[in-house]
């Protein structure tokens, strides 16, 4: 099934289906996008807050003085230090799972989106994609229709699978799921080719997991998760009148955990190299036999694609196996689950209540559903979030902002252009190649040139299950569309009423869209320091995924291709090895710990984000000193920006998930971790000891 992107206004690609089944299609089709927040906002999914109409700036200039906790010392806790009494006072309102800066942020941006969208749905006059959107967003706020209709929208589909009689008709069933509800126990995206990035190609990635990732199935920590999703699964299957259910909930767990054990880990998953197989569908078929390809690739409209790009190769026959040596009625009663599980948000109450409990409040430690108006909100930023997008530009983001935010990137690239050609480790020739590679970055901001053409989708105000059939539908005929043919460079991968930003390494370009553009991130008339350490931050981040230990495996051109030297990179691996272990030893939860190669990229790019921001800042100076404002240097109010625009507080059961699967660090170690490893912090507030402390010697110093 598509991507059903029910409130994109949280992060890029924040999905809501069933968790696991997010997670893992987000895995496969961000492989070519390395964003700020990543999959940490799906557990955030949208859930929004008081209703703001604009973003307020932290103090006077920029920073809340405050909210800093000034009895704890920055060696101890840098974060608690520059946020401390305002985590002290924040709540996570019942409906969320997280909550903070960024948070606030969404906040702002679904306050905006309710008030466009609210507006269009009260009106009767409406043509094009704004009736759609007005459509969709009665469809899901007339809950009588739906109520009435209960459980019926699935009869076709359950029926479908219930007539199903071979191995091969459940194959082609899987590929009919990518664009419907149902799903596969491999997934199939359309993505740019990276050994041949001006072409897209078919992706095939690992799946069948309904749980967030392998580690809930085979580790122990995770014992009591796997337990209480059984219970939801065969509690999924009686809301349809299941037989057997609880022994087909026991059968379904039990095949999942042989397709966890044969699973990459995420680890594996991060190393661009190992997950470019390339296959014939021929060849693919002889390689993991016991599945019908032939039948997978016709159902799924991909018969005439001329190669197959797989991720976790070795897996491929292993979870082929698991297909062939499992009875049909137990593929059957999954497949039958998994329709329901996606289905249940556009179902009536006991299907949605059912969901909620297990994969919101169970998994993510929600304490209270969203208001079924956010979730309508939700809805229409899924099936339409670039025509809302369009209105959302036009009324929230003013020209000066995205003409000061160019000047911003410029000074940025500027600051990375230095600090490669002063790298001590790195060698003349790999410093011309990275040099070459930073020259060709495109640079996207606030929103895209072409919106997208939804003038083939349907949506019907009385049909909320319908409407998401047909946007499934519409999704994946448009992914087929591109199949073979030439990357549209013009395509985002967020709309402008996300908050997130992003780099793609196949198309060497950086992103950033309208609703990150706001304090504390970046305001046009704070200080320039803190829109160095905030929004220039992020900035630098998303530069230095060019060149993080898998960014840099891609040239210019966005060609996968080693092109360091084996001593460059020896030399970058020692480094990058040593912040891992930093970030290893940490432990926000007791029993879970940080994983340092889990979230190596996203740990080098904070650190080089930070430093290229810091770096910027100073040449920005033109050789003057810096104000002191309030008692605080430039390079103070810098460092302090940076880690109040991390200021959150998670519930333990999303910060748990997040440990296991999210390539971020918590946000207290994004704050924490890139500091530490900086001269210039340690100078700015004078650090000479503390938790935190790191001897010079200690340092990571790479960028």
């Amino acid at each position: 099934m598509r991507l059903i992107k029910l409130l994109t206004l949280s992060t890029a690609l924040a999905v809501v289906t069933t968790p696991a089944l997010a997670v893992d299609k987000d895995l496969a089709a961000a492989r070519g996008q390395r964003s700020l927040h990543g999959l940490e906002t799906y557990f955030a999914q949208g859930e929004g807050g008081t209703n703001l109409t604009s973003a307020a700036r932290y103090g006077t200039w920029g920073v809340d003085l405050d909210g800093m906790d000034t009895s704890v010392a920055p060696g101890d806790s840098f974060f608690r230090y520059a946020n401390g009494k305002a985590l002290d006072a924040l709540e996570i309102p019942a409906d969320k799972t997280s909550y903070g800066a960024a948070y606030k942020l969404i906040d702002l941006a679904e306050a905006r989106s309710q008030a466009i969208i609210e507006g269009l749905a009260a009106r009767s006059d409406l043509t094009g994609d704004d009736a759609k959107i007005a459509a969709m967003y009665r469809s899901m706020m007339d809950t009588q229709t739906v109520e009435a209709r209960d459980a019926a929208p699935l009869a076709p589909l359950l029926a479908s699978v219930r007539g199903i009689k071979t191995r091969s008709e459940m194959a082609a069933w899987m590929g009919r799921s990518s664009g419907t509800f149902g799903s596969s126990f491999f997934s199939a995206y359309v993505a740019a080719d990276e050994k041949n990035p001006k072409i897209n190609i078919v992706n095939m990635g690992q799946s069948g997991l309904g749980l967030p990732d392998r580690d809930y199935y085979l580790k122990d920590n995770f014992a009591d998760k796997k337990a209480k999703y059984e219970i939801y699964v065969a509690d999924m299957l009686r809301l349809i009148g299941y037989p057997n259910a609880t022994q087909a909930a026991k059968d379904i767990v039990a095949m999942e955990t042989k397709i966890a054990e044969v699973s990459w880990t995420r680890i594996e998953r991060r190393d661009s190299t190992k997950m470019y197989n390339p296959f014939t569908r021929a060849e693919l078929a002889a390689y993991a036999p016991g599945f019908d390809w032939a039948a997978y690739f016709k159902a799924a409209q991909l018969d005439k694609a001329s190669k197959v790009v797989v991720g976790e190769n070795t897996a491929f026959p292993k979870i082929a196996q698991v297909f062939a040596e499992t009875p049909l009625e137990t593929l059957k009663a999954w497949e039958t689950f998994r329709v329901i599980d996606q289905a249940a948000p556009y179902l009536s109450a006991r299907f949605v209540r059912t969901a909620w409990t297990f994969r919101s409040k169970e998994l993510g430690g929600s304490q209270q559903q969203r208001p079924r108006w956010k979730r309508a909100i939700s809805a229409v930023e899924g099936s339409l979030g670039e025509a809302l997008g369009r209105t959302y530009v036009a009324q929230y983001f003013p020209p000066e902002s995205k003409a000061k935010m160019q000047a911003l990137v410029d000074d940025l690239l500027s600051a990375m252009k230095v600090r490669i050609d002063n790298l001590a480790w790195m060698s003349p020739t790999t410093k011309a190649k990275a040099q070459e590679k930073l020259s060709k970055f495109v640079v996207k901001i606030g929103y895209p040139d072409k919106w997208r053409d939804y003038s083939g989708l349907t949506i019907d105000a009385g049909d909320l299950y319908g409407n998401q059939e047909r946007t499934s539908a519409f999704d994946w005929a448009f992914q087929v569309s591109k199949v073979d043919q030439p990357v549209d460079k013009l395509e985002w991968g967020l709309t402008p009423q996300t908050v997130n930003a992003y780099y793609s390494p196949t198309q060497n370009e950086i992103v950033f869209p309208a609703a990150i553009l706001q304090p504390p991130f970046f305001d046009p008339e704070a200080d320039p320091a803190v829109n160095y350490g905030g929004i220039g931050s992020v900035i630098g981040h998303e530069i230095s995924h060019g060149f993080d230990d898998q960014g840099r495996n891609y040239d210019g051109d966005g060609v996968l291709t080693d092109w360091w030297t084996a001593e460059d990179s020896d030399k970058f691996t020692v480094q990058a090895t040593k912040l891992g272990a930093q970030y290893d030893a940490y432990e926000p939860v007791a029993g879970h710990k940080v994983q340092g190669a889990l979230t190596m990229g996203e740990n080098l790019a904070d650190l080089a984000g930070l430093l290229i921001a810091l770096d910027a800042y100073r040449i920005s100076l033109d050789g003057k000193d810096a104000p002191v404002l309030d008692g605080f240097t430039g390079d103070q109010r810098a460092f302090l920006a940076a880690a109040q625009v991390w200021r959150s507080k998670r519930r333990e059961a999303t910060m748990i998930q997040l440990l296991a699967v999210d390539p971020h660090s918590p946000d207290e170690f994004r704050a924490i971790g890139p500091a530490r490893n900086i001269d210039a912090w340690y100078e700015a507030f004078k650090v000479v000891d503390g938790k935190y402390y790191l001897k010079p010697e200690d340092r990571v110093r790479i960028w």
